[in-house]
This record gives structure tokens, C-alpha cells and sequence, in this order.
């Protein structure tokens, strides 16, 4: 079975990007639903970037004109540009895939297909100092 792996996090000051990346070993990704969410401390995890099933990608309002995801053309490396990062993008980043189809609101709330746990890295921690 294919997993994820995460990279690129880091501290980084107020302003400053990152590139994080998420490989998948053993499987390319399907045209189910893939992307990022991010937990902050004593949160819940919310999404951030989504890909659906038919392609359309969808922000959290919060990163929207400051984060871009795209994949690679090998369909097996997704990637978050993030930039102008900001204190409150402080988090734990997971990259998830083989959601089903899905739907990010505007406050980070996702809704996706009841049943599927879908594939989950381990997650890179990101910081932003002030």
C-alpha cells in the first residue's frame, strides 16, 4: 500500500516562504480528491488547499492570493507554495489523498465523501515567527 511523505517545513520570520512537498511512494495519485490541511495547537484540522476529482481547486480563505498548490505532471509529488507567510499559518501541515470528491469552504471546513479515510502523510511542522 502507497503512503505519504511530507517535506519542506521549517521556521521562517514573518513575510518569508515555503515550499512544502508530499511524494507518494508506491502509487501515483488517482483523480480523487487530494491536498493539505494544517492543525495549530488546540485546533482542529482544517483544510487549506484542495484538488477535487475533476480538478477545480478550491483555498481556505485565509491563504487565498498567498498559497498555491499544484501537483507535478508525473501525477506522484504534490506541492503548497506558501507565501508572505504570516504568524497564524503556525501549524502541523498533512498532505491527504483517495478523498473522494470534496468541497473546501471559505473558513477551511471541507466536505468530502462519507466513508473514505482517504491516505495521510505525517505531517511537517511549519512556524512563523513575528
Amino acid at each position: 500500500q502507497g503512503h505519504l511523505v511530507e517535506s519542506g517545513g521549517g521556521s521562517v520570520q514573518s513575510g518569508e516562504s515555503l515550499r512544502l512537498s508530499c511524494a507518494a511512494s508506491g502509487y501515483t495519485f488517482t483523480k480523487s480528491c487530494r491536498g493539505w490541511f494544517r492543525q495549530a495547537p488546540g485546533e482542529e484540522r482544517k483544510g487549506v488547499a484542495l484538488i477535487d476529482s475533476d480538478g477545480s481547486i478550491g483555498y481556505a480563505d485565509s491563504v487565498k492570493d498567498r498559497f498555491t498548490i499544484s501537483e507535478d505532471n508525473t501525477k506522484t509529488t504534490l506541492y503548497l507554495q506558501m507565501n508572505n507567510l504570516k504568524p497564524e499559518d503556525t501549524a502541523i501541515y498533512y498532505c491527504a489523498a483517495d478523498l473522494g470528491t470534496c468541497l473546501i469552504k471559505g473558513d477551511g471546513t471541507v466536505y468530502r465523501s462519507m466513508g473514505i479515510v482517504g491516505t495521510w502523510g505525517q505531517g511537517t511542522q511549519v512556524t512563523v515567527g513575528s
